[in-house]
């Protein structure tokens, strides 16, 4: 999630997606200011031609990262999103209900793991796997494939190392740069906005 990620799209210029369109109004309906923000969402929509099989999110919000993730998408591509919220999951459902493809799941994020795994990952959403270390972090080994991509949202640019965030260590973003089971990269978004982007590695 992304503060103020929903009002990004005011001065958003060009044409969206029909399906980020009708999730960025849903979250607006709704009040919800923590959208996934155009430029993540073109990262998502990138990355998700690539999938061969399935993609996964945690942190569904109102639905606009899943939108943009569903755009970019091959037709026969299952997506899953887990929102722990009811609410903003009953929201997100009713954006994808003419999208079959698309499974919307009111549930902690830890159900993607009876899912997986996936060819893309996508953890979003403030307490979403995102982590600090392996006891509260989402296992790559488990819900990739081998080769399959790991973005992991809504970091800040850091020129130091080890990276840095409001003055101190980011003990996330260094758990996943990392990580022994994957070759990860801090790609910037934006001046104010960076993505891990990472993949499973497939030897060993």
């Amino acid at each position: 999630m992304s503060m103020d990620g929903t009002a990004a799209y005011n001065a958003h210029t060009g044409p969206l997606p029909p399906l980020v369109e009708r999730a960025v109004h849903a979250a607006r309906q709704h009040g919800f200011g923590y959208s996934c923000r155009p430029e993540q969402g073109r990262l998502l929509q990138l990355l998700a031609g690539g999938a061969r099989t399935a993609v996964a999110e945690t942190g569904t919000g109102c639905g606009v990262g899943l939108a943009w993730l569903a755009s970019g998408a091959a037709p026969d591509i299952e997506l899953l999103s887990v929102e722990r919220d009811p609410a903003r999951a009953k929201v997100a459902a009713d954006v994808f209900a003419d999208v079959p493809q698309v499974q919307v799941v009111c549930a902690d994020w830890t159900e993607v793991y009876a899912h997986g795994p996936y060819d893309l990952l996508v953890l979003d959403g403030g307490g979403q796997a995102k982590g600090g270390g392996a006891a509260d972090a989402a296992d790559p080994e488990r819900l990739l494939e081998a080769g399959g991509v790991l973005v992991v949202d809504d970091f800040t640019p850091s020129r130091t190392w080890p990276p840095s965030h409001a003055g101190h260590t980011d003990t996330a973003r260094l758990y996943w740069l990392q990580h022994p089971a994957l070759r990860t990269v801090d790609l910037p978004l934006a001046r104010d906005l960076s993505a891990i982007v990472a993949v499973r590695r497939t030897e060993g």
